[in-house]
């Protein structure tokens, strides 16, 4: 929402008696005011994140208490998950027997290998036979169903011994490609096994604990928020038809639920690029310039953020306007029509069908002023 803050102004009235009726006057001021977008929101702190559990089971261990400051890579919270760990020793059992098996003097490779030796011994006794019965054919010593018959044995034989080296590799290839299975499995279940144990993603301070020792927790459950202590920012919602307004570096006014009588200044630093869903709003983010003393992440706020300023805007009393956005003016007949913009529970800005010396009436008079620090937070907003 668009608000206008109205700098210090004072508007004078005066009552005058007309037939027993009074009739009050008042005469146009300019003055700056500040055009700003409103902003709900809380206290945020920098680089904040979730440490979530990557495994399920209980918690048997926590090496942190909410407030501590923790460092990357230190281990914060222990699971016991006895599946995994399970998981895990049968994978490197496997892991073992399989490398024993890819050994050259494993059985099943002693048993290949001697079936390629005996292969071998058969082929070339059958090759000896088979040139000799070669020789006695072609001295017509033996029929031709013999050399026949030994030219089948040797073939066979021969097969045999071909066969026998394709079972070694093919044993051999098995063996290797059950090694890398299981050498993978050791691996992934080594990893499964390691997100029983917790450990801080990057320096920082933990800002809440969601889970004690003890509890049971699933993957994905958070554990505990851990964030950066020394930069603590305003993290702000803003309505969709504002947030083209919003700008890098543009100041803020900001004031904490915890005590709204102060004010701090910050500037925008980062502007969400994406709709945010849970908040329904748009999200930037605004780093406080003043000292910040009150720091409790998730401290509710509320914010003013300056989008721009008008320079001598012409201001009259709300209550010398009626709600067909007419005027009264002294020394003229009937009412004028007047354009306006910005206007507040006392005050309305007009842009056009008045000028600054004209005197305005009106049978109301003129609505209680503040003080100057109080006008100063006068806010203007559009109709």
């Amino acid at each position: 929402m668009s608000k206008y803050y109205l700098y210090p102004l004072l508007i004078f009235g005066i009552f005058l008696s007309s037939c027993g009726k009074k009739e009050y006057e008042a005469k146009p001021i300019l003055k700056d005011i500040t055009e700003t977008v409103f902003a709900s929101g809380f206290l945020e702190a920098n680089n904040t994140y979730n440490l979530v559990a990557q495994n399920e089971g209980h918690i048997v261990k926590i090496n942190f208490d909410e407030g501590s400051m923790v460092r990357k890579g230190q281990t914060l919270a222990v699971l016991n998950n006895k599946e995994s760990q399970i998981n895990t020793e049968t994978a490197n059992e496997l892991f073992l027997i399989a490398e024993k098996n890819n050994k050259f003097n494993a059985p099943l490779f002693a048993q290949a290998t001697a079936n390629i030796e005996i292969s071998k011994q058969r082929m070339e006794q059958d090759a000896v036979q088979l040139d000799r019965y070669k020789r006695l054919w072609e001295n017509n010593s033996i029929s031709k169903i013999e050399y026949e018959n030994t030219v089948l044995n040797f073939k066979s034989s021969q097969t045999n011994y071909t066969n026998a080296l394709e079972n070694y590799k093919k044993l051999k290839s098995d063996a290797e490609q059950q090694v890398i299975n299981n050498r993978n499995s050791k691996q992934i279940n080594a990893i499964i096994q390691g997100k029983n144990t917790i450990q801080a993603l990057v320096n920082g301070k933990v800002l809440e604990m969601k889970k004690e020792l003890g509890d049971f927790v699933k993957k994905g459950d958070i554990i505990a928020v851990i964030g950066d202590p020394e930069f603590i920012y305003a993290k702000l919602n803003i309505d969709e038809s504002s947030i083209n307004k919003i700008k890098l570096h543009q100041e803020v006014q900001v004031q904490l639920n915890t005590n709204k009588d102060k004010t701090y200044k910050a500037k925008v630093f980062d502007i969400s690029p994406s709709f945010d869903e849970t908040s329904q709003s748009f999200v930037c983010k605004a780093r406080f310039t003043d000292t910040l003393d009150f720091d409790i992440v998730k401290t509710p706020l509320q914010a003013n953020i300056v989008v721009g300023t008008t320079k001598n805007a012409l201001l009259i009393p709300r209550n010398f306007i009626d709600f067909g956005s007419q005027v009264s003016i002294k020394g003229k007949k009937g009412k004028i029509k007047v354009l306006t913009k910005f206007v507040s529970n006392q005050y309305v800005q007009v842009l056009s069908g008045i000028q600054i010396n004209d005197i305005l009436l009106s049978d109301q008079p003129i609505l209680a002023t503040t003080s100057s620090s109080q006008n100063e937070s006068d806010l203007l907003k559009a109709p």
